[in-house]
């Protein structure tokens, strides 16, 4: 299973990746292509020429974890500023890139409404729990009780 720590890193490489590598040629290309350490805990994506599968080569401290996800449909997104090197992703990148979405521009999931005048968005009285003022009877001074016909 996947768990991210705080000091985790994820890594994209860049460009198409032959993904007949398994644990030994991922870890080859890591130290050769990426020069990183792929023993340092941190994550290594690496995705295919036509776009639609991912491996994930990472130290979990135990040994090498690899993981592969293949979209049954679209591509994942991947960056073509270069064909050799890293992207750093934070996590709620890794987490969009997973589930096929477009992690370089993330869409805000809410939509402010239109703001209302303060007055037609006010309950009235009765339906917000509020009471009427209670006023002194003219009948017995000193006491109150509610306005006759309330």
């Amino acid at each position: 299973m996947l768990s991210l720590h705080a000091g985790m890193r994820v890594h994209l490489a860049l460009g198409a990746t032959d993904m007949r590598k398994g644990f030994d040629g991922l870890a080859a290309q890591v130290q050769t292509v990426l020069k990183a350490d792929p023993f340092s805990g941190h994550l290594f994506l690496f995705r295919g020429r036509r776009g639609d599968l991912l491996k994930a080569l990472w130290w979990d401290g135990q040994g090498l974890v690899l993981l592969a996800k293949r979209l049954e449909k679209g591509r994942f997104i991947w960056p073509t500023i270069a064909r050799e090197g890293t992207v750093t992703l934070t996590t709620a990148q890794l987490a969009m890139l997973l589930e096929g979405l477009d992690w370089r521009t993330p869409m805000p999931s809410w939509k402010p409404e239109i703001a209302v005048s303060g007055a037609a968005r006010r309950p009235p009285p009765a339906a917000s729990g509020m009471r009427r003022p209670l006023t002194a009877s003219r009948s017995a001074p000193g006491r109150c009780h509610p306005r006759a016909g309330s």
